[in-house]
């Protein structure tokens, strides 16, 4: 019989695939012997079948009854027992951490009976009904699919009539009453009593909890995270301790080192006659654990060793919940905590430096997402401001847009391309969707712990919370403080690091990482002065990336079309060109040149067009060696169909048939009219699958001519100039050995011609752009010929896929997304499977046939972290990207070298 239930004796923390995190890391403090309150968890397992089938396992209710049987055998008492109750919570727990994305149901066994034996075993009546009204309200809503508003206005209105503050303030008496019209709501809502069974709320909930795991928002939630929808969630059913029993009890979430700056020293939200609940919902505001220190300092002092023995144990940042029950400590949940870019790389540091894990590990546990956004602009500390308040800061960045006070408008107005501040009194996980939409988001309760807080150190976005100064009214659109009114629509700034708001909009500087890439640790530093928290996280940023660069085997090379962008590659750690586009060299005043080229009636007039394009081509080639001087630069031969470079049908056509009516006449009409007939004669249906790339070449007498002439002489006038220039030829599009052999004859010709001509020796290397099926599949063949491969991938996405890009992204990527059929777009990610086989492929065979045949990517997968993994694991030589994206290839790179199949980056 399938095992479907384990104790929290009988897990570890290596079992997070069958018990999830929350469970694997229930069983390892257990067997540290620290005080978790006894339970057991209910296996992914089960949740995968119940999946599949619909229905759960037969043998789950047995093996419940046997662990239930053994938590009641070991406390003493029975669930749900009138005299002296055992009440459990129920709650998910997923292999990767969803925060508050899935359900979870405390005090479950309380019933019309039980809450009197709870009354006495508290010797307090209003904690009992406290924990009745909490029971029903969380049961309504998560298993019967109740609004949660009827029992939150409900509670508001009992507040008001009884003149109370918070919910805390109410009396027993009072509680009560809710209790009842809590039950009245459920009978009213779903047509059914509240179950007084213990065991029927037991088994409800369970479902429930497997049922959350296909929520909207959890769904949104993993597409984001890149989580597979085919994992499942566990269910954990503890025996409950009580936080809400008085002012010696209460409940917090604390970190070993702070999950927002990384900085040393202990962090976290305490509320006193609290459950687990109230702090991450953010409904009240909580205290420092200074403040928990004074309050209770015996439970405080132990906590401070769990704290220790969890890091030194885990050996990383520790996001701990913990409850005191009456003066005694509880912990209900540890895991190696969420952390913004900046905590990612302090705290990896440090680590190193306190000797408890390698610089190998450093570079693990940081990812070039991360990375990133530590390149992020950041608000100017010179610009004049308007400080509207201070918060919390919660995820740092520096945000400015439009302030929006519903996740609907957030989304609605995102999607118009609008920047947008999400503004709440508190969040809660159906404003997931606003969250990812927004730029930033705004809370005026809650703290460091709260789910805005947690989710948006996640996504890393921008967040400020706790902002008590501020008025958020959610119904009138607006939020007031100190007099000043903001209304939806009006621009906000919030300061993710400092905590600070401002109205209006605030100017942004470079980040100091990015003055750290460009000029060097030495020069930084001295611009930093005596900021100890910058000065720590380029350190960190340095000796990471550095291990990087040792350890990677991957070259990291730039996409640069200009000497600039060559110049800011480099400075950015760029080891060559991996492809310089000269289409874009055609563009702008130089479109006329091969309007002139398509017109020409002779031969002699083709040739005037080339040699007016010579020189131009010559200097473009010649600034990109310089800057690149003793590093390749690989020229891509013009790949673009020339529909790209003449004027548009449409437009074309009026303005001829214009001047015709109204009889105008001259060179200028005469021209109209012989480039109308040019571009009619070079309309394709579907011209990325047209005369491009190589086609245009052999189609177009003297065109690749032109580039390889210009690249040869450039090569040529660098090494008169006491340069070391190293060009290389690549050869877009080709599918056929025969297409190579025309080009390639072409230009060992030419490259001949050249340095007889200029009297220079040199060699340039001929390759292919493999970006058709085609030629990934006879690569062998085409390795005859060509002396690299550059693996074109978002042409080769596209005809592996049948997908016109510039079509299908916004047309149906969304329900693909949806529906399952890719986690993540190919475009943005490497289809390993499909793409990628075709990759693995051509460059096992390609070196088969040349053992020495140099391999990279120049697609804009060279940039992506996941992609870059898969080429590594290939065995490519070099990956090639955009300027900006260079640290971020490189650090990936180093991370590909020290980590199995990539690591976990989340």
């Amino acid at each position: 019989m399938a095992k479907y239930v384990f104790d929290f004796s009988e897990g570890n923390r290596d079992l997070k695939d069958l018990l999830g995190g929350k469970g694997a890391n229930l069983a390892e403090m257990t067997n540290l012997g620290l005080p978790v309150p006894p339970g057991f968890t209910i296996t992914t397992e089960t949740c995968r079948t119940y999946m599949t089938t619909g229905t759960l396992p037969p043998e789950l209710r047995v093996q419940v009854t046997m662990a239930l049987r053994g938590l009641e055998d070991a406390l003493g008492r029975m669930l749900g027992d009138p005299q002296d109750p055992l009440l459990v919570s129920v709650r998910s727990g997923a292999k990767f951490s969803m925060p508050g994305m899935m359900e979870t149901v405390l005090n479950v066994g309380l019933n019309d009976a039980s809450v009197h034996g709870l009354a006495r075993f508290a010797g307090d009546e209003r904690f009992a009904w406290d924990s009745y009204r909490r029971l029903i309200q969380m049961f309504g809503k998560t298993v019967l699919d109740i609004d949660g508003e009827l029992f939150s206005d409900a509670l508001d209105a009992a507040k008001q009539a009884h003149g109370a503050v918070a919910d805390t303030d109410l009396p027993a008496e009072a509680l009560h009453a809710l209790v009842d019209e809590f039950k009245d709501i459920v009978r009213r809502e779903s047509g059914r009593e509240f179950p007084q069974h213990p065991r029927e709320q037991l088994d409800l909930a369970i479902e429930a909890v497997f049922n959350s795991w296909n929520t909207e928002r959890a769904r949104l939630y993993r597409r984001r995270e890149r989580i597979s929808d085919d994992l499942g969630t566990a269910v954990n059913i503890v025996a409950m301790v009580f936080g809400n029993l008085g002012d010696d009890s209460g409940t917090g979430v604390c970190f070993t080192r702070d999950p927002a700056t990384g900085m040393t020293g202990d962090y976290g939200d305490y509320l006193p006659n609290a459950q687990g609940e109230d702090v991450v919902a953010g409904i009240r505001n909580t205290l420092s654990l200074e403040d928990f220190e004074k309050l209770d300092p015996e439970a405080y002092g132990e906590l401070k060793q769990v704290m220790r023995r969890l890091e030194t144990h885990y050996r990383d940042l520790c996001d701990i919940e913990f409850t005191v029950e009456r003066g005694k400590l509880w912990m209900l949940q540890t895991r190696v905590g969420k952390r913004t870019a900046a905590a990612a790389f302090r705290i990896a540091k440090q680590l190193v430096d306190e000797h408890i894990i390698t610089l190998d590990e450093a570079l693990e546990r940081v990812t070039g997402e991360q990375l990133s956004k530590l390149m992020f602009p950041q608000f100017d500390a010179g610009a004049e401001t308007t400080l509207l308040a201070k918060g919390m800061a919660a995820s740092p960045g520096a945000a400015v847009g439009a302030a929006v006070f519903s996740s609907a408008t957030a989304q609605e107005w995102a999607a118009q391309g609008k920047k947008v501040i999400l503004v709440r009194r508190e969040t809660n996980p159906d404003d997931l969707g606003g969250m990812i939409a927004s730029v930033g988001v705004l809370t005026s309760r809650g703290g460091k712990t709260s789910h805005a807080a947690v989710v948006a150190r996640g996504m890393g976005t921008t967040c400020v919370v706790g902002a008590e100064a501020l008025q958020v009214d959610v119904h009138a659109r607006r939020l007031t403080v100190n007099g000043t009114v903001v209304s939806e629509g009006d621009v906000i700034a919030i300061d993710g690091t400092s905590g600070d708001i401002f109205l209006g909009d605030v100017p942004v500087v470079s980040s100091p990482v990015v003055h750290y890439l460009e000029d060097g640790l030495e020069a930084t530093l001295e611009t930093i002065g005596d900021d100890l928290e910058t000065r720590e996280l380029v350190e960190a940023v340095d000796a990471i990336l550095s291990h990087a660069d040792a350890a990677r085997t991957l070259g990291v090379y730039a996409n640069a079309d200009t000497p600039d962008d060559a110049h800011r590659a480099r400075s950015l750690g760029g080891e060559g060109i991996g492809l310089c586009r000269t289409e874009h060299m055609f563009l702008g005043d130089r479109r006329v040149l091969i309007e002139r080229l398509i017109l020409a009636k002779d031969d002699d007039a083709q040739q005037a067009a080339l040699d007016a394009l010579l020189p131009l081509q010559r200097e473009d080639f010649v600034g990109l060696l310089e800057q690149m001087d003793g590093l390749p630069v690989t020229i891509r031969l013009i790949d673009p169909p020339l529909h790209e470079f003449l004027p548009d049908f449409t437009e074309l056509s009026v303005k001829v048939a214009l001047a015709k009516e109204r009889g105008e006449s001259g060179p200028e009409v005469e021209r109209d009219v012989e480039l109308l007939a040019a571009v009619d004669r070079h309309r394709e249906a579907n011209p990325m699958l047209g005369l491009r790339g190589v086609r245009l070449g052999i189609v177009i007498p003297g065109l690749f001519a032109l580039q390889m002439r210009a690249i040869a002489q450039a090569q040529a006038a660098r090494i008169k100039a006491g340069g070391d220039p190293h060009a290389e030829i690549m050869i877009p599009l080709a599918a056929s050995i025969m297409e190579l052999h025309l080009v390639k004859d072409e230009a060992d010709r030419i490259l001949a011609e050249v340095a007889a001509e200029e009297g220079v020796e040199f060699e340039i290397p001929v390759g292919a752009m493999v970006e058709l099926p085609r030629a990934a599949l006879t690569a062998d063949r085409m390795a005859d010929v060509a002396e690299f491969f550059s693996f074109g991938t978002n042409d080769l996405t596209q005809t592996t896929w049948g997908f016109s890009r510039d079509d299908v992204e916004g047309a149906f990527f969304t329900e693909y997304t949806e529906h399952g059929v890719f986690s993540v777009s190919p475009f943005e990610s490497i289809d390993t499977q499909g793409v990628g086989r075709l990759v693995r492929i051509a460059a096992k065979e390609g070196r088969e046939s040349r053992p020495d045949l140099r391999l990279g990517v120049c697609g804009e997968h060279g940039g992506d972290p996941e992609s870059i993994h898969f080429f590594h694991e290939v065995g490519l030589d070099y990956v090639s990207c955009s300027p900006f994206r260079i640290p971020i290839a490189r650090l990936e790179a180093g991370r590909a070298a020290v980590t199995t199949g990539g690591g976990d980056t989340r």
